[in-house]
């Protein structure tokens, strides 16, 4: 097998590289920013004084491909959660505070113990969960399990909206049934909630780079795809900038971009067209941040925010889907959130804290089923070209776990090659 040219060092570029490493094959990723890790990365920011991540990323144990990248790069102990499963939310409405605590075991007796199950809800509400088995492509969230409205509105919309970032009254169904599948069907050891002890890039980025450059691969940053020369079906050059990359018979291409990136170098590729945002926003505070439970995670139910996560002095909060608050400034963004996020911490809601508002206005693709129609999959009609990233048809939502999974696919059928 010839060179493996990667281009992007997203999470699922480093994915792909380090399983192609793994397997003995040889690799070159190439980076058009100056850092690696694309949206999933820490940075310091010098106002704040503090590492931040440009995003929160929450992963479960049961996410396979992601728990695989941790272990292969030797950095699964970077990641800290639970001993046991719990998902602690908090209602800004009501004051009310309650936990989700999933059960070993496949059978969900959980939904039958109230100390257990979402507040205010009933064993029997759960009921029309049962249909997310047998939604068709074409059925939102909120038509599969919208009723009962509390339970809708306190557990099956913030689990949408958070792992699909899109609204539940446009979002697949058919993209949840996976996740559930994969984690809380299976028993509390599988839906652990893990967020990164330092921070992203210390847990998932830094690793991996330098996993591939011990073992002699080169991650190259600053080089932006401009082109590709295609003859006879396959790609022969690589063009960045004022330098070309000539491929070898045997070396074949991952392409791991934004599948905007996409289209400009493969015109007429079918990719996802339409995108909704996420808005971040880190509090510095005056001490650790200390939240309801120990857990370093809650959600917000009943207002703008949807979920706060702490690391030390750093509340940090997510609003998802949110397309109604991206083109607002930053100083109202940051008082609409340190609002809620007083209440729920039990801060004064008349100081604002320092802080940084980061928006990503095209974090994901919408995953609804109109868009889920236009995701690729990993070969191309290029006998040398594959495509990675969570845009593509990995059957998961965009999230870490279809990078990392998209990434390993693209590798796979490198090899098989």
């Amino acid at each position: 097998m010839g060179r493996v040219h990667v281009i992007g060092a997203g999470i699922a570029g480093l994915a792909a590289a380090v399983r192609i490493a793994e397997s003995g094959g040889a690799a070159v990723v190439y980076e058009a920013a100056r850092h690696a890790g694309g949206r999933c990365r820490s940075l310091r920011d010098a106002r704040l004084g503090r590492l931040i991540d440009n995003g929160n990323h929450l992963l479960l144990s049961g996410n396979t491909d992601a728990m695989r990248f941790l272990e292969a790069i030797g950095s699964a102990d970077r990641m800290a959660g639970p001993e046991a499963a719990a998902f602690p939310f908090f209602d800004v409405r009501t004051d009310e505070r309650w936990s989700v605590q999933p059960n070993a075991g496949r059978i969900p007796w959980w939904i039958a113990r109230a100390g257990r199950r979402v507040a205010g809800t009933r064993a029997w509400h759960y009921l029309p969960g049962l249909r997310l088995a047998l939604a068709r492509h074409g059925t939102s969230v909120t038509e599969c399990v919208g009723k009962p409205r509390l339970l809708f509105e306190r557990f099956w919309e913030p689990m949408a909206v958070g792992v699909l970032n899109t609204p539940a009254h446009t979002a697949a169904a058919s993209l949840l049934r996976p996740v559930l599948s994969e984690t809380f069907l299976r028993g509390e050891a599988y839906c652990r909630p893990l967020v990164a002890r330092e921070g992203l890039s210390h847990a998932l980025v830094d690793p991996a780079v330098r996993y591939l450059e011990a073992r002699g691969m080169a991650v190259r940053l600053g080089m932006r795809l401009g082109a590709m020369r295609i003859v006879n079906g396959r790609v022969r050059e690589l063009e960045f900038g004022k330098e070309t990359v000539s491929l070898a018979q045997q070396d074949q291409v991952i392409l791991a971009l934004p599948p905007w990136e996409l289209t400009s170098l493969l015109p007429g590729m079918s990719v996802p067209t339409a995108f909704h945002p996420i808005v971040n926003v880190h509090f510095v505070l005056d001490g650790p941040a200390c939240l309801p439970t120990e857990l370093p995670l809650v959600g917000v139910i009943g207002g703008t925010v949807q979920w706060i996560f702490a690391r030390g002095d750093v509340a940090s909060v997510t609003v998802s889907a949110a397309s109604a608050l991206v083109a607002r400034s930053g100083p109202l963004i940051a008082e609409r959130t340190w609002n809620e996020v007083a209440r729920v911490l039990g801060q004064s809601e008349e100081r604002l804290p320092p802080y940084r508002v980061i928006k990503e206005k095209r974090a994901t693709f919408a995953q609804t089923p109109a868009q889920i129609r236009s995701r690729p999959g990993a070969r191309t009609e290029l006998s040398n070209l594959f495509l990675a990233g969570a845009y593509t048809d990995t059957g998961l939502p965009a999230t870490i776990e279809s990078a990392a999974r998209s990434g390993h696919r693209a590798a796979r059928a490198v090899l098989n090659r």
